[in-house]
């Protein structure tokens, strides 16, 4: 007579636990994910077990297809056993892994709940509080049943998530920009960081940041929403205990509240989380307002409907350029550690011009945008309008308001052409500034090396401009807009001047870039950074005063200034966003006509000097030089 052994064997498909039937919580002390089972007894003799099955076999199936194992699920109880059998074997490792898990669990979903959207805000005193969401989210998780439950922890997890996507870009922005991200408007500038670190750090590095960025922001909403649901389930499990935690953290919060109870100089009790959404919002809702104001701005123009006769008279004959030098800020002046080498150099260009027969006055404007996005200053300064984010700029760009340069060409007495090195796409905007001709990159004849972003030396660029359009004959004078990008960031490797009949068609600067400081030695060094920064807008101010020494004339008249602040890193937290701007001339009518802008006498503004909304310039130059207006759009 056969023996049998009593063993419990998997269940089938159709006897396995539907999620209805397991317990909504676990008994007391149990974690959730240890549903109970009642002891079993393992066969001493496996193969008598496997003789004797087949005899019941026949009995318990039928010939319904629909009892054919499923191999999912499985794999799945197979899976689940594994793991049974191996904290049955080292219970002790399994409750250390348990416990483990739901301590980083909570200290995710506490992390992201307080952490804050800057860098200067990223102290240990911020993590020392008591969020109010924590509180409300306990309360609500333990109110609802299981499966919904589940669902909303998971959805809680992936807010928070989110959440601290949106926190880190803000801090990311913050620190570049000097504002926080922007969801309507921003996405298109994360392109550009990415062209920015190839051009820097090259096309690998470029790559490898773009999918490791991927892989973050997948990583933080997956681990957020595990976490979430870890917590809910454990908050499910002990119930009572929980629901009694939440009334007594929830009476403390109201007590830190009502008291103003401070802990390291930050309030004990906090809303951080609700706060930073909160902001969002109305960021994006003042977005979209504003798009709509900005667009019957534009269309408003004191010399919008002004004939081209009556723009600038006092300025014919000249030839004109206007010059940007890249993040050429108010600290570039200011700062000790740049302030040295830049102040030497802007004292030597003003005496050395002066040598030559030109004076010059300077000021401060304040930028439209801060340590990047360069075309939303040059946009303000030409259109007399404040463009300070993209949407703006599209608006602005799609319209017909009166640039600074197009007025030169609305007059027909002035051929205009942009040296822009640092285009290397299409660029229709050139319609918009009132350009004849663009040079861009690929234009200029440049045969060196790249100098990190920057596609070729300042020096280079302005011998390029001279030998292309300044130094040639022609019968109407010259307006011009020049971009200089060469103390663009990250400075390094910077080039230095040669000799002006040096430069030829670049080939000279291969020595030069190849021994020069790699960007990643700097980058995450501040002191080395402004050190190098305050080298390379040395350097742009070099170049450009020598050209004018070189190659300026009577009739030449310079108009340069930065168009931004560089980023927090190399400005400081909480600097201006002041720039230098500077009018230099030999004609003494030229800077006579503005001496009622009070500004400094030669290259370097005084400290206390007159400081304007750069969206002002374009209205004083015109008035100055005898512009009339005749409004449009009121």
């Amino acid at each position: 007579m056969p023996v049998f052994t009593r063993f419990r064997q998997p269940p089938t498909p159709a006897d396995e636990p539907h999620e209805e039937d397991t317990p909504d919580e676990a008994p007391e002390g149990r974690e959730p994910d240890e549903p109970h089972e009642p002891d079993v007894v393992e066969p001493e003799d496996p193969g008598e077990a496997v003789e004797a099955a087949p005899a019941a076999e026949p009995a318990a199936r039928t010939a319904d297809a629909s009892d054919a194992p499923r191999p999912a699920r499985r794999g799945t109880w197979r899976t689940w056993r594994t793991w049974r059998t191996w904290r049955t074997r080292h219970p002790r490792a399994a409750l250390v892994l348990r416990r483990t898990t739901t301590v980083l669990a909570a200290v995710l979903v506490l992390g992201a709940l307080l952490l804050p959207n800057t860098l200067v805000a990223l102290e240990p005193n911020r993590f020392a509080r008591i969020p109010a969401e924590a509180v409300i989210a306990a309360v609500l998780l333990l109110c609802l049943p299981r499966a919904a439950r589940r669902v909303a922890a998971a959805l809680f997890g992936l807010g928070l998530g989110v959440l601290t996507v949106l926190n880190l870009l803000d801090m990311g922005f913050t620190e570049y920009l000097g504002r926080g991200f922007n969801v309507v408007l921003d996405w298109g500038l994360l392109d550009d960081a990415q062209a920015y670190v190839a051009d820097s750090m090259g096309g690998a590095a470029a790559a490898w940041a773009a999918v490791g960025a991927v892989v973050l922001v997948v990583l933080v909403l997956v681990v957020m929403a595990l976490a979430a649901v870890r917590l809910g389930e454990l908050l499910a499990a002990h119930r009572e205990r929980a629901a009694r935690g939440a009334l007594t953290v929830a009476t403390v919060w109201m007590t830190c509240v009502a008291l103003g109870v401070q802990t390291f100089g930050v309030p004990v009790a906090t809303r951080s989380a609700s706060g930073a959404l909160e902001a969002q919002a109305h960021r994006v809702v003042d977005t979209l307002r504003d798009e709509a104001a900005f667009a019957k701005e534009a269309k408003a123009d004191r010399f919008g409907a002004t004939p081209g006769a009556q723009l600038v008279p006092d300025l014919r004959g000249k030839d004109m350029v206007f010059t940007f030098i890249e993040s050429y800020g108010r600290s570039a002046i200011e700062d000790p550690v740049t302030a040295p080498g830049v102040g030497r150099t802007l004292d030597a260009g003003t005496k050395a011009l002066a040598a030559k027969g030109f004076r010059a006055k300077s000021g401060w404007l304040t930028s439209a945008t801060y340590g990047g996005s360069s075309w939303l200053g040059h946009s303000t300064f030409l259109s007399g309008l404040w463009v300070d984010n993209q949407q703006r700029y599209r608006t602005v760009t799609a319209g017909d308001h009166l640039t600074l340069t197009k007025a030169f060409r609305e007059t027909g007495e002035w051929d205009t052409v942009g040296v822009m090195p640092g285009v290397q796409k299409a660029w229709p905007e050139a319609e918009w500034h009132g350009l004849d001709k663009v040079y861009d990159a690929f234009d200029l004849g440049y045969r060196g090396p790249k100098f990190s972003w920057s596609t070729m030396p300042d020096q280079y660029a302005l011998e390029a401009f001279q030998r292309l359009e300044h130094g040639r004959k022609r019968d109407r004078p010259l307006m011009a807009e020049v971009i200089l990008t060469s103390s663009h960031q990250p400075w390094a490797p910077l080039p230095r001047m040669v000799g002006w009949d040096e430069v030829g068609d670049g080939s000279v600067y291969d020595g030069i870039e190849a021994s020069g400081v790699e960007a990643s030695d700097i980058i995450a060094d501040s002191t080395r950074s402004k050190e190098e920064y305050g080298k390379s807008v040395a350097y742009s101010v070099t170049s450009l005063t020598q050209w004018l020494e070189r190659y300026g004339t009577d009739d030449t008249v310079l108009v340069f200034l930065g168009d931004h602040q560089p980023l927090a890193r190399v400005s400081g937290d909480g600097a201006s966003r002041d720039v230098p701007v500077s009018v230099v001339a030999k004609d003494p009518k030229v800077l006579d006509a503005i001496d009622d802008w009070n500004w400094t006498e030669g290259l370097k503004p005084a400290e206390d000097a007159p400081v304007w909304r750069m969206s002002s310039f374009r209205d004083r130059f015109l008035t100055a030089y005898g512009s009339t207006p005749h409004p449009t759009g009121e």
